[in-house]
């Protein structure tokens, strides 16, 4: 079994700044590609931005400059800083993870339950 937590989310000022986490735990041999996914009120969720074991990331065009992800192999951590938030930017936030569990002979994705950000004045 495998959990993710998110942590961070909250109620910003247009242009401010936040900084969300996610920490996997469980029965991990290692972990591939982790990422953050969004999900507005009425709209499908979408990618946010991703990022390998090897630390190569891929972010949507519409955050792209103003968020950045990153992450820490050795404690099975993700982080998204977010800058110049948007209203638009409104959304519970998700965080993922491609495990390779210590059972599993194939690597499954989890979800986390998700972080909401909310940007308003």
């Amino acid at each position: 079994q495998v959990q993710l937590v998110e942590s961070g989310g909250g109620l910003v000022q247009p242009g401010g700044s936040l900084r969300l986490s996610c920490a996997a735990s469980g029965s991990i041999r290692s972990i591939y590609t982790m990422g953050w996914y969004r999900q507005a009120p009425g709209k499908q969720r979408e990618l946010v931005a991703t990022i390998t074991s090897g630390f190569s990331t891929n972010s949507a065009d519409s955050v792209k400059g103003r968020f950045t992800i990153s992450r820490d192999n050795g404690k099975n951590t993700v982080v998204l800083q977010v800058n110049s938030l948007k209203p638009e930017d409104t959304a519970v936030y998700f965080c993922y993870a491609d495990v390779l569990t210590l059972a599993a002979m194939r690597t499954i994705g989890y979800w986390g339950q998700g972080t909401q950000v909310t940007v308003s004045s």
